[in-house]
């Protein structure tokens, strides 16, 4: 059985914490075992921050872009591999592993790319310098630099390549040095991509560090120049965020937490129409990639009281295809959750969203004596009020609720119930019903799609995350925001005024 080790201080070392052995989802064969060694985190964290956090900010954004496509390119190199290893250890399809692996190959490269467009400079410029006084020399610019410091991320289970990648490409451009821990249960993809950046020798020493098992006192160790990144629940982020050393050292904190993400369809959209094939087509994969287990999965659908018939038989029609089974045959379209826990937590959620919605496909009785199988679930709610449980309880598997609405007002008002999200959209070609629903929707999300028919053909899915737009939401969501293209940068940065001649401070942000 392989055991996964973590990365600290330059050396491989047992995982911390109590033993853990990892399974293969599908059929609950041992895999891995996690954790039983000792680590000297205040080491881990000097080295990361003495030895790796020099490293990078010794290197313009030009240089640390041409390493981050430098790891693109060598994971790309070894993808068929990963892919098999998310198959075995996370109980996901081929297709599904190729979302996460890919995810990860492709944001790496993005911000390696975008490393290359800031250019050979070692600051960001926030603005344009502005004169200061009645003297044309005397000027005064806003600009971003390194912290000096560590960033922690504390990463979820359902993305193990992508999460990893996400976070560190961020972290890594912007000149911090990162200590990467991922969830337990699903780490064995992480720790395959981690012994391959560290045989490949791609980055400095320290500039990336790996915790297999627990985080020990490491949270306890930071200070006002390090920041803490989690993805997870919203119960573990408010704990993360009430943390002594953090409260203490006003650590900066960035919470990914659980969202009830929505889908509205527009009462102009017919039942023939691209629109409502997007619409139908969009919901039904949110609900069964990565068997629902993503943070951006549609989970609550309103549609106007007349369509819902229509809806449920159309996601129904779709949902029946899916072939649920052991990932590593061919004929699988959905696999299993991803661990004992996670299968009960879902089948006690289905439970207690049907006390305020009715199962019309699936539900929460056992798919199959081994493995942590659920069936694709839909539910229908014909009078949804704010208070239901489907308003406030997150099923993280292959569930949602179809809701009807009156008017775009109860639309937005039934959206907003959910208290925050990562992303919902609206299906619609009726400008004044977009504007309507986007504008009642949008301050209580980090994104919102809009599907139509002009981009019907070309449109990307909600559930997915782009390296380019910020990732994140208010209240249940976390507070949050990653990614969003140079904005991401700016968690790892702190921003400093500068004054004095204008020659200097152009020179000095790299505008001459």
């Amino acid at each position: 059985m392989i055991e996964l080790k973590s990365h600290l201080a330059g050396n491989w070392t047992p995982g911390y914490g109590k033993p853990t052995t990892l399974v293969n989802p599908a059929t609950e064969a041992e895999l891995a075992k996690v954790g039983g060694g000792e680590t000297d985190f205040a080491a881990a964290r000097a080295y990361a921050r003495d030895i790796g956090g020099p490293g990078l900010r010794a290197m313009t954004f030009k240089q640390r872009g041409e390493m981050l496509k430098a790891t693109s390119r060598a994971l790309h190199q070894k993808r068929d591999a990963l892919l098999d290893c998310a198959i075995e250890s996370g109980g996901v399809t081929r297709s599904d592993a190729k979302f996460d692996v890919d995810g990860a190959i492709g944001t790496l490269a993005f911000y390696g790319e975008l490393g290359e467009k800031i250019g050979d400079v070692k600051m960001l410029d926030d603005g344009e310098p502005f004169q200061l006084a009645r003297s044309p020399r005397l000027f005064g610019a806003h600009a971003r630099v390194s912290r000096l410091g560590v960033a922690v991320h504390v990463n979820a289970f359902n993305f193990p390549a992508w999460g990893l990648a996400e976070k560190a490409a961020c972290a890594l451009l912007a000149g911090m040095p990162v200590i990467s821990k991922p969830a337990t249960s699903t780490a064995l993809l992480s720790f395959r991509i981690m012994e391959l950046l560290v045989g490949e020798k791609i980055l400095p020493e320290g500039a990336l560090s790996f915790v297999a098992g627990s985080t020990g006192n490491l949270l306890e160790l930071l200070d006002g120049q390090d920041v803490l990144a989690f993805t997870g629940s919203s119960s573990t982020g408010a704990t993360l965020r009430g943390g002594k050393s953090v409260v203490a050292h006003n650590v900066r904190v960035n919470v990914e937490a659980d969202s009830l993400n929505a889908a509205v369809l527009g009462p102009d959209v017919d039942a023939s129409s691209d629109t409502f094939n997007l619409f139908v087509s969009d919901v039904v994969r949110d609900m069964t990639q990565k068997t629902g287990q993503k943070c951006t999965a549609i989970r609550r659908v309103y549609v106007p009281k007349d369509r819902v018939a229509i809806v449920i038989d159309a996601l129904k029609e779709r949902l029946a295809l899916v072939k649920v089974g052991d990932p590593a045959k061919e004929e699988t379209t959905m696999g299993p959750v991803a661990t004992a826990q996670q299968l009960r937590d879902v089948r006690a959620g289905i439970d207690k969203l049907a006390t305020c919605a009715r199962v019309v496909l699936g539900g929460s009785a056992p798919v199959s004596d081994k493995g942590f199988f659920v069936a694709p679930t839909l539910l229908v709610g014909e009078n949804p009020k704010p208070s239901d449980p489907v308003h406030n309880h997150e099923v993280f598997g292959p569930c949602a609720t179809v809701m009807p609405y009156e008017n775009p007002d109860d639309a937005a008002r039934l959206v907003r119930a959910g208290g925050g999200g990562l992303v919902s959209s609206v299906y619609s070609d009726d400008r004044d019903f977009i504007q309507s629903v986007v504008l009642g929707i949008a301050p209580s999300h980090g994104r919102v799609t809009i599907g139509s028919a002009k981009i019907a053909g070309q449109a990307v899915p909600p559930g997915t995350v782009m390296p380019s737009l910020i990732h994140g939401g208010p209240g249940r969501a976390g507070g949050g925001e990653e990614l969003g293209g140079e904005r991401g940068l700016a968690f790892y940065m702190h921003r400093v005024a500068l004054q004095g001649d204008r020659a200097l401070l152009e020179a000095l942000l790299g505008k001459r």
